[in-house]
């Protein structure tokens, strides 16, 4: 009884230590990658400003749904792994620039995706941005510690540079 007390009470204070660390960091963040890779500009800004395509080569997404725009911009629900997300597209320069922003005001996390695409000697230099919003302090922990702020976005380009290597 009293070793089914300590591991209680043990796991109490552990839980309690990630959220006083989880309000400790920041809501916000913004983190940035980027990545050369062998297509033209206008074959990137395709595959990211296609949503209906995704299931077909993100990891993790299992469908998509176009939705009607929302304010004349183009929305979709992704469905995945991190459930279902409402995304609004703001195409800021056709073939340049994009921002992905979450629509869904109901998550415990939230913010934008912005895509620039910059043309190189081997292809192009995609940079993606996120500018990020975790509201639950336990999120925060588990978004910065355990899964890190890079993860989606390394995962996003591993996948786009499959694809238009494999066409």
């Amino acid at each position: 009884m009293k070793i089914a007390l300590l591991i209680l009470g043990t796991l109490v204070v552990a839980v309690l230590v990630v959220v006083a660390i989880g309000y400790m960091l920041p809501q916000n963040h913004s983190v940035s990658r980027e990545r050369t890779l062998s297509a033209n500009a206008e074959v990137l800004f395709t595959q990211i400003t296609t949503p209906a395509a995704y299931s077909e080569w993100r990891t993790g997404v299992t469908r998509v749904e176009i939705l009607p725009p929302a304010n004349g911009l183009v929305s979709f629900r992704e469905s995945g792994g991190d459930g279902d997300i409402v995304f609004v597209m703001e195409p800021v320069e056709p073939g340049r620039r994009v921002v992905s922003r979450i629509a869904d005001k109901s998550l415990p996390f939230g913010g934008s995706w912005t895509y620039e695409l910059t043309p190189a000697a081997a292809g192009t230099i995609l940079r993606i941005t996120e500018n990020g919003e975790v509201y639950n302090p336990l999120f925060r922990f588990i978004s910065r510690f355990v899964l890190g702020h890079y993860k989606s976005i390394d995962q996003f380009l591993d996948d786009l540079e499959r694809r238009v290597q494999s066409r």
